[in-house]
Protein backbone atom coordinates (compact mmCIF):
# COMPACT_ATOMS: atom_id res chain seq x y z
CA UNK A 1 0.00 0.00 0.00
CA UNK A 2 1.22 3.46 -1.13
CA UNK A 3 -0.27 6.98 0.81
CA UNK A 4 1.74 9.94 -1.16
CA UNK A 5 4.76 7.82 -2.64
CA UNK A 6 5.49 6.35 0.61
CA UNK A 7 5.64 2.49 1.15
CA UNK A 8 3.77 1.96 4.55
CA UNK A 9 6.07 -0.68 6.41
CA UNK A 10 4.86 -0.15 9.53
CA UNK A 11 2.49 -3.11 10.35
CA UNK A 12 0.14 -0.33 12.35
CA UNK A 13 -0.49 1.81 9.25
CA UNK A 14 -1.46 -1.27 6.94
CA UNK A 15 -3.74 -2.85 9.69
CA UNK A 16 -5.42 1.02 9.96
CA UNK A 17 -5.67 0.99 6.60
CA UNK A 18 -7.33 -2.62 6.32
CA UNK A 19 -9.78 -1.22 9.15
CA UNK A 20 -10.53 1.92 7.06
CA UNK A 21 -10.97 -0.65 4.29
CA UNK A 22 -13.29 -2.99 6.58
CA UNK A 23 -15.52 0.02 7.68
CA UNK A 24 -16.21 1.30 4.77
CA UNK A 25 -17.76 -1.89 3.86
CA UNK A 26 -19.65 -2.46 6.77
CA UNK A 27 -21.55 0.61 5.79
CA UNK A 28 -22.06 -0.23 2.68
CA UNK A 29 -19.47 1.59 -0.06
CA UNK A 30 -18.50 -1.28 -1.27
CA UNK A 31 -18.32 0.36 -5.03
CA UNK A 32 -15.33 2.30 -7.00
CA UNK A 33 -17.11 4.93 -8.89
CA UNK A 34 -14.11 6.89 -9.90
CA UNK A 35 -10.76 6.27 -9.56
CA UNK A 36 -9.33 8.84 -7.28
CA UNK A 37 -11.95 9.65 -4.03
CA UNK A 38 -13.75 13.25 -4.96
CA UNK A 39 -15.14 15.57 -2.58
CA UNK A 40 -18.70 15.91 -4.73
CA UNK A 41 -19.77 18.57 -2.33
CA UNK A 42 -16.44 20.73 -2.62
CA UNK A 43 -17.03 20.26 -6.86
CA UNK A 44 -20.59 21.71 -6.44
CA UNK A 45 -20.09 24.28 -4.17
CA UNK A 46 -16.93 25.44 -6.25
CA UNK A 47 -18.67 25.26 -10.01
CA UNK A 48 -21.86 27.00 -8.44
CA UNK A 49 -19.00 29.46 -7.77
CA UNK A 50 -17.93 29.76 -10.70
CA UNK A 51 -21.00 30.19 -12.46
CA UNK A 52 -21.99 33.25 -10.21
CA UNK A 53 -18.81 35.16 -10.63
CA UNK A 54 -19.60 34.42 -14.44
CA UNK A 55 -23.09 35.70 -14.54
CA UNK A 56 -22.40 38.97 -12.24
CA UNK A 57 -19.26 39.66 -14.77
CA UNK A 58 -21.15 39.34 -17.63
CA UNK A 59 -24.47 41.52 -16.14
CA UNK A 60 -21.66 44.08 -14.72
CA UNK A 61 -20.58 44.37 -18.58
CA UNK A 62 -24.21 44.81 -19.80
CA UNK A 63 -25.71 48.63 -20.14
CA UNK A 64 -28.36 48.84 -17.03
CA UNK A 65 -31.59 50.68 -17.96
CA UNK A 66 -33.10 53.04 -15.86
CA UNK A 67 -36.13 51.54 -14.28
CA UNK A 68 -39.59 53.44 -15.01
CA UNK A 69 -40.93 54.78 -11.61
CA UNK A 70 -44.22 53.85 -9.77
CA UNK A 71 -46.42 56.34 -9.64
CA UNK A 72 -46.76 58.15 -6.29
CA UNK A 73 -49.79 57.40 -5.99
CA UNK A 74 -48.88 53.03 -6.85
CA UNK A 75 -48.07 52.96 -2.70
CA UNK A 76 -46.95 49.25 -3.36
CA UNK A 77 -43.06 48.02 -4.06
CA UNK A 78 -41.73 47.00 -7.17
CA UNK A 79 -40.50 42.95 -7.12
CA UNK A 80 -37.27 42.86 -7.31
CA UNK A 81 -35.58 41.73 -10.76
CA UNK A 82 -34.40 37.98 -11.05
CA UNK A 83 -30.63 37.82 -11.01
CA UNK A 84 -29.33 37.13 -15.12
CA UNK A 85 -26.57 35.87 -16.48
CA UNK A 86 -25.69 37.51 -19.90
CA UNK A 87 -27.94 34.94 -22.18
CA UNK A 88 -30.49 36.99 -20.84
CA UNK A 89 -31.34 33.46 -18.93
CA UNK A 90 -32.35 33.02 -14.89
CA UNK A 91 -29.44 32.02 -13.16
CA UNK A 92 -31.20 29.54 -10.88
CA UNK A 93 -34.18 28.72 -13.22
CA UNK A 94 -33.77 24.80 -13.34
CA UNK A 95 -33.93 23.25 -17.41
CA UNK A 96 -37.19 21.49 -16.43
CA UNK A 97 -37.84 20.95 -19.86
CA UNK A 98 -34.64 18.63 -20.02
CA UNK A 99 -36.10 16.38 -17.32
CA UNK A 100 -38.23 14.09 -17.41
CA UNK A 101 -41.25 13.92 -15.21
CA UNK A 102 -42.29 11.13 -12.87
CA UNK A 103 -45.69 10.61 -14.78
CA UNK A 104 -43.77 10.07 -18.31
CA UNK A 105 -40.97 7.79 -16.41
CA UNK A 106 -44.20 5.62 -14.78
CA UNK A 107 -45.57 5.79 -18.29
CA UNK A 108 -42.65 4.39 -20.02
CA UNK A 109 -42.63 1.61 -16.94
CA UNK A 110 -46.33 0.60 -17.36
CA UNK A 111 -46.37 0.18 -21.16
CA UNK A 112 -42.71 -2.27 -21.00
CA UNK A 113 -44.61 -3.97 -18.28
CA UNK A 114 -48.04 -4.37 -20.10
CA UNK A 115 -45.73 -5.71 -23.10
CA UNK A 116 -44.15 -8.60 -21.77
CA UNK A 117 -45.89 -11.73 -22.60
CA UNK A 118 -43.40 -13.92 -20.28
CA UNK A 119 -41.11 -13.95 -17.63
CA UNK A 120 -38.10 -13.76 -19.81
CA UNK A 121 -39.43 -10.57 -21.58
CA UNK A 122 -40.41 -9.27 -18.50
CA UNK A 123 -36.90 -9.43 -17.45
CA UNK A 124 -35.68 -7.91 -20.64
CA UNK A 125 -37.83 -5.06 -20.05
CA UNK A 126 -36.89 -4.44 -16.61
CA UNK A 127 -33.11 -5.05 -17.25
CA UNK A 128 -34.07 -2.09 -20.27
CA UNK A 129 -35.75 0.11 -17.86
CA UNK A 130 -32.79 3.41 -17.90
CA UNK A 131 -36.10 5.16 -15.23
CA UNK A 132 -34.65 4.19 -11.99
CA UNK A 133 -31.88 6.27 -10.38
CA UNK A 134 -31.01 2.45 -8.35
CA UNK A 135 -29.78 1.04 -11.96
CA UNK A 136 -26.62 3.44 -11.68
CA UNK A 137 -25.42 2.20 -8.90
CA UNK A 138 -26.24 -1.54 -9.11
CA UNK A 139 -24.26 -3.96 -10.24
CA UNK A 140 -27.03 -6.39 -11.45
CA UNK A 141 -30.27 -6.49 -11.66
CA UNK A 142 -31.97 -9.00 -9.46
CA UNK A 143 -35.28 -10.47 -11.08
CA UNK A 144 -35.90 -13.92 -9.60
CA UNK A 145 -35.16 -17.09 -8.09
CA UNK A 146 -36.54 -20.78 -7.72
CA UNK A 147 -39.20 -21.92 -9.30
CA UNK A 148 -41.14 -19.65 -11.94
CA UNK A 149 -44.86 -21.23 -11.85
CA UNK A 150 -44.40 -22.70 -8.52
CA UNK A 151 -47.44 -22.48 -5.91
CA UNK A 152 -46.00 -19.93 -4.19
CA UNK A 153 -44.39 -16.98 -4.67
CA UNK A 154 -42.52 -15.01 -2.00
CA UNK A 155 -41.29 -11.18 -2.26
CA UNK A 156 -39.08 -9.05 -0.18
CA UNK A 157 -38.22 -5.31 -0.41
CA UNK A 158 -34.70 -5.13 -1.87
CA UNK A 159 -31.86 -6.57 -3.07
CA UNK A 160 -28.44 -6.42 -0.46
CA UNK A 161 -24.50 -6.33 -1.01
CA UNK A 162 -24.53 -10.26 -1.88
CA UNK A 163 -27.15 -10.38 -4.03
CA UNK A 164 -26.10 -7.33 -5.99
CA UNK A 165 -22.70 -9.32 -6.48
CA UNK A 166 -24.80 -12.80 -7.66
CA UNK A 167 -27.52 -11.47 -9.07
CA UNK A 168 -30.06 -13.57 -7.12
CA UNK A 169 -33.05 -12.19 -4.56
CA UNK A 170 -31.59 -14.09 -0.90
CA UNK A 171 -28.43 -15.44 -1.22
CA UNK A 172 -26.95 -13.81 2.17
CA UNK A 173 -27.45 -14.23 5.54
CA UNK A 174 -31.21 -13.11 5.32
CA UNK A 175 -31.46 -15.55 2.28
CA UNK A 176 -30.14 -18.70 4.66
CA UNK A 177 -32.61 -18.08 7.19
CA UNK A 178 -35.39 -17.65 4.42
CA UNK A 179 -34.04 -21.54 3.29
CA UNK A 180 -34.35 -22.82 6.64
CA UNK A 181 -38.09 -21.32 7.37
CA UNK A 182 -38.82 -22.80 4.28
CA UNK A 183 -37.41 -25.79 4.75
CA UNK A 184 -39.38 -26.32 8.38
CA UNK A 185 -42.49 -26.26 6.32
CA UNK A 186 -41.11 -28.94 3.87
CA UNK A 187 -41.05 -26.60 1.03
CA UNK A 188 -37.02 -24.94 -0.82
CA UNK A 189 -36.19 -22.63 -3.83
CA UNK A 190 -37.36 -25.42 -6.08
CA UNK A 191 -40.50 -25.35 -5.30
CA UNK A 192 -40.84 -21.77 -4.90
CA UNK A 193 -40.48 -18.56 -6.44
CA UNK A 194 -38.47 -15.41 -5.16
CA UNK A 195 -38.17 -11.83 -5.65
CA UNK A 196 -38.36 -8.34 -4.57
CA UNK A 197 -40.16 -5.30 -4.40
CA UNK A 198 -37.37 -3.21 -5.97
CA UNK A 199 -35.01 -5.28 -8.85
CA UNK A 200 -32.02 -3.03 -7.82
CA UNK A 201 -29.99 -2.54 -4.63
CA UNK A 202 -30.31 1.22 -2.71
CA UNK A 203 -26.91 2.11 -2.30
CA UNK A 204 -25.53 1.41 1.18
CA UNK A 205 -28.65 -0.99 1.40
CA UNK A 206 -30.54 2.02 2.54
CA UNK A 207 -34.37 2.30 2.98
CA UNK A 208 -35.84 2.54 -0.66
CA UNK A 209 -37.59 6.12 -1.33
CA UNK A 210 -40.99 6.28 -2.57
CA UNK A 211 -40.28 6.91 -5.73
CA UNK A 212 -38.05 4.07 -6.25
CA UNK A 213 -40.82 1.64 -5.13
CA UNK A 214 -43.24 3.68 -7.34
CA UNK A 215 -41.07 3.18 -10.11
CA UNK A 216 -40.51 -0.42 -9.93
CA UNK A 217 -44.20 -1.19 -9.11
CA UNK A 218 -45.41 -1.66 -12.80
CA UNK A 219 -42.78 -4.82 -13.03
CA UNK A 220 -43.70 -6.01 -9.86
CA UNK A 221 -47.89 -5.91 -10.84
CA UNK A 222 -47.09 -7.29 -14.15
CA UNK A 223 -44.32 -10.19 -12.68
CA UNK A 224 -47.01 -11.50 -10.18
CA UNK A 225 -49.33 -12.09 -12.75
CA UNK A 226 -47.10 -13.77 -15.10
CA UNK A 227 -46.09 -16.07 -12.07
CA UNK A 228 -49.69 -16.81 -11.26
CA UNK A 229 -48.55 -18.61 -7.99
CA UNK A 230 -51.62 -19.51 -5.78
CA UNK A 231 -49.99 -17.50 -2.36
CA UNK A 232 -47.78 -14.89 -1.62
CA UNK A 233 -45.68 -14.17 1.04
CA UNK A 234 -45.27 -10.77 1.63
CA UNK A 235 -41.88 -10.75 4.11
CA UNK A 236 -40.99 -7.37 5.89
CA UNK A 237 -43.53 -4.59 6.04
CA UNK A 238 -41.83 -2.93 2.89
CA UNK A 239 -43.01 -5.64 0.42
CA UNK A 240 -46.53 -5.15 2.42
CA UNK A 241 -46.58 -1.63 1.83
CA UNK A 242 -46.06 -1.63 -1.67
CA UNK A 243 -48.39 -4.15 -2.41
CA UNK A 244 -51.20 -3.77 0.30
CA UNK A 245 -53.23 -0.79 0.37
CA UNK A 246 -53.94 -0.81 4.87
CA UNK A 247 -51.22 1.54 5.87
CA UNK A 248 -50.29 -0.58 9.07
CA UNK A 249 -47.03 -1.31 10.29
CA UNK A 250 -45.86 -5.12 9.82
CA UNK A 251 -46.41 -6.20 13.33
CA UNK A 252 -50.07 -5.05 13.03
CA UNK A 253 -50.60 -6.81 9.33
CA UNK A 254 -48.34 -10.10 10.33
CA UNK A 255 -49.98 -13.39 10.35
CA UNK A 256 -52.98 -11.87 8.34
CA UNK A 257 -54.24 -12.76 4.66
CA UNK A 258 -55.28 -10.62 2.15
CA UNK A 259 -57.16 -10.82 -1.21
CA UNK A 260 -53.86 -8.88 -3.78
CA UNK A 261 -55.07 -7.72 -6.91
CA UNK A 262 -54.11 -5.44 -9.96
CA UNK A 263 -54.94 -4.55 -13.09
CA UNK A 264 -53.27 -7.66 -14.55
CA UNK A 265 -54.81 -10.18 -12.82
CA UNK A 266 -58.48 -12.35 -13.80
CA UNK A 267 -58.44 -12.86 -9.87
CA UNK A 268 -57.27 -11.80 -6.15
CA UNK A 269 -54.57 -13.79 -5.20
CA UNK A 270 -54.40 -14.65 -1.32
CA UNK A 271 -51.20 -12.41 0.34
CA UNK A 272 -49.94 -13.42 3.89
CA UNK A 273 -47.43 -11.41 5.49
CA UNK A 274 -44.62 -11.96 7.87
CA UNK A 275 -41.60 -10.91 9.20
CA UNK A 276 -38.59 -10.24 7.16
CA UNK A 277 -35.85 -12.92 8.07
CA UNK A 278 -33.44 -10.15 8.17
CA UNK A 279 -35.59 -8.41 11.29
CA UNK A 280 -35.59 -12.12 12.93
CA UNK A 281 -31.96 -12.09 12.54
CA UNK A 282 -31.79 -9.17 14.97
CA UNK A 283 -34.77 -9.47 17.36
CA UNK A 284 -34.11 -13.61 17.13
CA UNK A 285 -37.67 -13.69 19.93
CA UNK A 286 -39.68 -13.12 17.42
CA UNK A 287 -39.13 -16.59 15.52
CA UNK A 288 -42.06 -18.16 17.01
CA UNK A 289 -44.18 -15.12 15.41
CA UNK A 290 -43.04 -15.93 12.02
CA UNK A 291 -43.15 -19.71 12.93
CA UNK A 292 -47.05 -19.25 13.45
CA UNK A 293 -47.27 -17.68 10.13
CA UNK A 294 -45.07 -20.17 8.27
CA UNK A 295 -47.74 -23.10 9.77
CA UNK A 296 -50.83 -21.40 8.32
CA UNK A 297 -48.73 -20.86 5.16
CA UNK A 298 -48.34 -24.87 5.25
CA UNK A 299 -51.80 -25.29 5.66
CA UNK A 300 -53.20 -23.39 3.44
CA UNK A 301 -50.75 -24.62 0.50
CA UNK A 302 -51.35 -28.06 1.31
CA UNK A 303 -55.07 -28.36 2.15
CA UNK A 304 -56.38 -25.81 -0.96
CA UNK A 305 -58.62 -24.03 1.25
CA UNK A 306 -58.69 -20.89 0.42
CA UNK A 307 -57.62 -18.67 3.53
CA UNK A 308 -60.30 -15.25 2.02
CA UNK A 309 -63.29 -17.45 2.60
Amino acid sequence: MTTGGEQHDDPKARQALLEALRWQLDIGADEALEDEPQDHYAVSQAQLQQKVTKANLAAAAQPRATPPQAPASAGAAQPLPSPQGGSGEALFEPKVSNLRSIEATLSEARQLAAGAKDLAALRAAVESFEGCALKKTAMNCVFADGAAGAPLMILGEAPGANEDRQGKPFVGDAGKLLDRMLAAIGRSRDDSYISNVLFWRPPGNRTPSAEEVALCLPFVEKHIALAAPKALLLVGGSAAAALLDQGKGVMKLRGKWFAYSNGHLKAPIPALVTLHPAYLLRQPSQKRLAWRDLLDLKSVLESGRDPLA
